[in-house]
């Protein structure tokens, strides 16, 4: 095709220039196993495998994630698929659109060449002057001028007419050629991104299987040493000191540089109403409508003529009134009574509401501890018992029955979502701007100086400490948190179960000693033995999504979850973190 556009050109060319017409004409184309040893012998591992503990939950809510993450990537891939067989068809339609208009091209040719010969050969007649002097008369004369005029402007405007849409023809075949160029390229990136992600999917769903390995591969021992520090509790303000503690202070001196700790944001289950949250909203001047909607969404139905004459099964206690039942409630202090008691009043609607869903409107009987709510026979009066009175019959519904509305002390400032009755509440940061921005100064437990907010954990709810009078670690210690990482990730499953405290006095087993774990580290990928920095990230979720340490054998980044495995699993004493969202201090 090709020589024959050459051939073409060039004699259309000549002609053009033998003829002498008055215009040129362009026509260049563009181109685990659970068994607990008898010998160790403690009390608390008779519930270690009925439930597994926060972190091992966090765990378990990476492979959640990973899976919902894997599932998004796949739903890339196949739209990436369909793309590319979009991409395909147009390709076949222009290369098709290429060869109809090359067949026009030929057509174009054929009558181009007649054409040209035609022209050719009247380039041979007699000039117009010898055809005058042939003609016998006038007449005949200005006929046969006339005949050679039009005869010559015809050939001549027809080779002009096809030249012109010879050169539209083939500047349009130059388009499509790069636009086939163009999609070709796009096609070989949208491969390439396709590639990539189909590597991306094996690689989350190789990492989902590492976790679940590692899961399975917990000891018993590891599993009661991680129930007992990442205890997801329920627990409550009730009518007890605040629970501060100098030494769970981040201003805490320990005596030794560096030091390093880590502190909780809030320490339960994190889901509902926080109750230092609530008293923080009411001193900034919400009501308890608000304070109610703030945390279980403004889908949630307030209803305030609810029916007062269910009874409440109390397990050893007898029945009661859902009024008199809510009077006994002890699980908020009675001072909180800023903003006409706001505070109050919505813990008093979220325990009606809670106590009437646990018992289906009373046809099934509830526990008198923080299992369910705190309860005591007598009332506990003043302006808690004002509280349930101004809020008679408040309960909240959700697709009409009850709804279950869990509450607990702090959240750390970001309540997680959860779903009941078919309604799902709203995952929140509990903060004035209602988002991470202003977290941590403008958080609402901040505000209400929740001692609960910001705390390093170091003894267990009786008091318990193994020995530890706070809970900071020496560069020694942090360190070999960092060698139980990597034995934990990179070693056998018998190296793992000897990542547990030090101290066998209280938690027992057969641990690696601090030098033997480093050793261990080093023969694996390398050891850690001093740090220079520390620092966290968080997520957009309310949860620590790694950790950065900066150390002797370079940076290392940690995923959240995993550092808290270790952490919980090797820190000596109690010392423990409590919620997946948590920071990393060093002094």
């Amino acid at each position: 095709m090709e020589k024959k556009f050459l051939i073409f050109f060039s004699s259309v060319f000549l002609i053009i220039f033998y003829c002498l017409l008055p215009n040129t004409y362009n026509l260049k184309v563009r181109a685990d196993e659970c068994d607990t040893p008898s010998s160790l012998n403690l009390n608390q591992i008779s519930g270690c495998l009925t439930k597994l503990n926060d972190d091992l939950g966090q765990i378990s809510k990476a492979n959640q994630t990973n899976k919902q993450q894997l599932q998004g990537l796949q739903l890339q891939v196949n739209n990436l698929k369909t793309q590319l067989n979009s991409l395909s068809q147009q390709l076949d339609l222009k290369e098709e659109e290429i060869n109809n208009r090359n067949a026009k091209l030929d057509e174009q040719y054929q009558q181009l060449s007649v054409a040209i010969r035609s022209f050719y050969v009247e380039s041979y007649y007699p000039n117009l002057l010898s055809v005058l002097l042939k003609s016998t008369n006038a007449q005949e004369a200005l006929f046969q001028a006339r005949l050679y005029m039009f005869l010559s402007r015809r050939n001549r405007n027809a080779i002009v007419n096809l030249v012109n849409d010879l050169n539209d023809l083939t500047k349009s075949k130059d388009e499509l050629d790069k636009n086939i160029t163009q999609l070709t390229a796009i096609k070989g990136k949208i491969d390439e991104q396709a590639d990539f992600l189909a590597g991306e999917v094996a690689k989350a769903s190789a990492y989902e299987q590492q976790l679940t390995n590692k899961i399975s591969s917990l000891t018993a021992r590891q599993q009661e040493i991680l129930t007992a520090k990442a205890e997801v509790f329920q627990t409550s303000v009730g009518e007890v000191p605040l629970a501060d503690d100098p030494a769970a202070s981040p201003n805490y001196n320990p005596g030794f540089s560096p030091a390093f700790a880590v502190f909780s944001f809030g320490a339960p289950h994190r889901k509902g109403l926080s109750q230092y949250g609530a008293w923080g909203r009411a001193k900034s001047g919400q009501s308890a409508e608000d304070i109610l909607h703030a945390y279980y969404g403004g889908g949630i139905e307030i209803k305030k003529d609810y029916s007062t004459s269910i009874n409440i099964n109390v397990q050893g206690y007898g029945s009661y009134n859902i009024e008199d039942y809510v009077k006994r409630i002890y699980e908020m202090p009675s001072s909180w009574t800023d903003n006409d008691s706001a505070a109050l009043r919505a813990q008093a609607v979220a325990a009606r509401s809670y106590g009437l869903a646990y018992t289906n409107n009373g046809s099934g009987s509830i526990c008198a501890t923080e299992n369910c709510q705190v309860f005591q026979p007598g009332e506990k009066g003043g302006a808690w018992s004002a509280a349930v009175d101004a809020t008679r019959g408040w309960v909240l519904v959700a697709n009409g029955q009850p709804f279950s509305a869990w509450y607990a002390a702090s959240s750390g400032g970001y309540n997680f979502s959860y779903t009941s009755n078919g309604y799902s509440t709203p995952g929140i940061w509990d903060t004035k701007c209602g988002n991470r921005t202003c977290w941590t100064n403008d958080a609402y437990e901040k505000i209400a100086a929740s001692p609960w907010f910001y705390k390093a954990w170091y003894k267990e709810r009786d008091g318990s400490t193994c020995g530890r009078s706070h809970p900071w670690l020496t560069e020694e210690e942090f360190a070999d948190i960092l060698n139980a990482w990597v034995v934990f990730s990179k070693g056998s499953d018998e190296d793992h179960k000897h990542v547990t405290p030090t101290d066998t006095g209280c938690w027992g087993g057969d641990p690696y000693s601090i030098s033997q774990m480093k050793d261990k580290a080093n023969s694996l990928s390398g050891s850690y033995s001093s740090i220079s920095s520390v620092s966290v990230d968080y997520s957009s979720d309310g949860s620590t999504n790694s950790v950065r340490v900066s150390t002797n054998n370079g940076e290392v980044s940690i995923s959240g979850s995993d550092f808290k495995t270790i952490y919980n699993l090797r820190a000596p004493g109690k010392i423990s973190i409590k919620s997946s969202l948590f920071n990393l201090e060093k002094k």
